[in-house]
């Protein structure tokens, strides 16, 4: 059976052949008269990484070989920065790119302590599309687990290699993979007091960056819809706030309303359909929804303090939220019409912008305690509160697509004290694997992507 799938249009995915034994292991097991696949089962808290070898690609000429390189390249370096996957290097591989164009030598591997490796080819079609081939092989039980064939436009590489790193992902771990999608962040730059802030976007692991707002006006907390190709942020014009939609592939931006005092935090809802905000009237905020094909407004709570940073479930029947209410700044759900208000933080500190998981078992949050910030996430019936990082000021948490990374900001002061270096990270659950985000410029208040249509 031969399966589609779009690579922005210009390009299509084919089975090449699919041979596994399907038993879920942590890790490999050798088991007598049967052959046991490798597997690594992440929903077990801190696991040892599967030792991998990516290959690169085998190509017959010079270019085909650069992109071969580079594809591999690319999917070693996210499945490393997934935490799950150690490397082999590449200088103790026992074959040669062309030597993997059939099936590998196991024992070669084996010796290496190798339980995955992943081969390739690339060539290039009569139509000037590039044909990306990849395998992953199960070197323990001597099988091959996937191989898949891409055809796309020489410019497409490196999200062919994105949309690979997921199929390994996949069939390793059970769970979708998270490398075929995009960042939209605050971009900074200028002196403290003339701070410039852009909208940009990025691949998840940082390249092909680019600046989709001018600095003239400054911008403020980007959230994408569930269909990745618009944006809502908040944006000063002239010295007002104002909600914006912002589509991706034409550049437009749209208003969404004039509303009477100060709108903050705008969100989508899981459907798209509607944005979800919170008002600020005479000094208390509350929480609104704004149906985008009626334009009808919705307030949903009616408190006299402030609610704000409102974030839907994904099945869009609750919300959480922040508000001072209690007291102090914590941590609220709620049915999606604004009934049924429950608070689920208790902890010492403050509790704020809260994050629901897009497998809604777990809500994010940024605490400040002492003066120093932490990001954590706790279940929606306010139990499990864990810590993932602690410094003197991380914000921002927002969800991988598959709810098992995080990304967040995490600012600095300079050498001399008068200014601060923001930089994006990314941290997974089980908070041993941090790791740093490329960013050309300071980078605050990410926002990630749904996988790529």
């Amino acid at each position: 059976m031969t399966t589609a799938r779009s690579l922005g249009g210009r390009s299509a995915v084919i089975p090449i052949s699919c041979l596994a034994v399907m038993v879920c292991l942590v890790g490999f097991l050798t088991v007598a008269g049967a052959r046991a696949e490798v597997r690594i089962d992440i929903t077990q808290g801190v696991v040892e990484p599967i030792v991998v070898a990516v290959s690169p690609f085998y190509g017959s000429g010079p270019n085909d070989q650069t992109y071969g390189r580079d594809i591999a390249g690319v999917i070693e370096q996210n499945l490393t920065r997934s935490g799950l996957f150690q490397a082999l290097p590449a200088n103790r591989f026992p074959q040669d790119p062309s030597a993997l164009t059939a099936e590998p030598i196991f024992g070669d591997w084996q010796v290496l302590q190798a339980q995955a490796l992943v081969t390739g080819m690339v060539a290039p079609e009569p139509d000037g599309r590039l044909r990306v081939e990849f395998r992953l092989w199960d070197v323990v039980a001597q099988v091959q687990l996937t191989g898949l064939a891409y055809f796309t436009a020489e410019d497409n590489w490196r999200r062919v290699a994105h949309i690979v790193s997921d199929a390994i992902y996949e069939r390793i771990t059970g769970e979708t993979g998270y490398f075929d999608t995009r960042v939209v962040y605050i971009a900074e730059s200028g002196a403290p007091d003339r701070r410039i802030k852009r909208l940009a976007i990025m691949d998840q692991d940082g390249f092909n960056h680019r600046y989709l707002t001018d600095g003239r006006t400054l911008v403020l907390t980007p959230r994408f819809s569930p269909t990745a190709q618009e944006i809502t942020y908040l944006s000063y014009f002239s010295n007002k706030p104002r909600v914006y939609l912002f589509n991706i592939d034409t550049g437009r931006q749209e208003l969404l309303g004039d509303f009477p005092g100060i709108t903050f935090a705008p969100r989508f809802s899981p459907d798209g359909n509607k944005v979800i905000m919170s008002l600020g009237v005479a000094g208390n905020s509350n929480i609104h929804t704004l149906d985008l094909r009626t334009r009808q407004q919705e307030q949903l709570t009616g408190s006299a303090s402030i609610d704000t940073s409102p974030s839907y479930s994904p099945d869009g029947t609750r919300i959480a939220f922040e508000s001072d209410r209690g007291g102090s700044q914590q941590l609220y759900v709620m049915n999606a019409d604004g009934s049924n208000v429950q608070r689920i933080s208790f902890g010492d500190g403050k509790y704020a912008g809260p994050v629901w998981s897009p497998r809604g078992d777990l809500i994010a949050f940024t605490r400040i305690l002492g003066g120093r910030f932490a990001i954590g996430v706790i279940r929606p019936d306010g139990s499990g509160e864990r810590i993932l990082t602690e410094a003197f000021h991380v914000e921002g948490p927002t969800w991988a697509p598959n709810g098992r990374v995080l990304m967040f900001f995490r600012e600095t002061p300079t050498a001399d004290g008068r200014g601060r270096v923001a930089r994006l990270l990314t941290i997974d659950l089980t908070g041993r694997n941090e790791r740093l985000v490329p960013t050309p410029i300071d980078a605050s208040d990410p926002a990630w992507s749904p996988l790529i249509p």
